[in-house]
């Protein structure tokens, strides 16, 4: 399985948006540093060239991330 996920840093509230295969890891890696992230939201793709789609247009294309945010934006808080 794929994932694209958002974290949120707990002292700014900055989103980041990202993919990965082993989202686990990749979570531990975000907080390895001295920031730390909350896992807000995630979805799982069968398929790379899936979430690397998803991905991108959460990136670049405002409605895309401006439609995620209004679904999820209690966890956002």
């Amino acid at each position: 399985m794929y994932y694209v996920y958002i974290l949120k840093e707990r002292k700014d509230g900055s989103i980041y948006i990202g993919c990965t295969k082993d989202l686990k890891r990749r979570f531990r890696e975000h907080n390895s540093s001295d920031d730390v992230w909350d896992l807000v939201y995630y979805e799982a793709y069968k398929a790379r060239k899936d979430v690397l789609l998803r991905e991108r247009r959460l990136k670049h294309y405002g409605q895309a991330l401006g439609q995620l945010k209004r679904r999820i934006r209690n966890s956002l808080v």
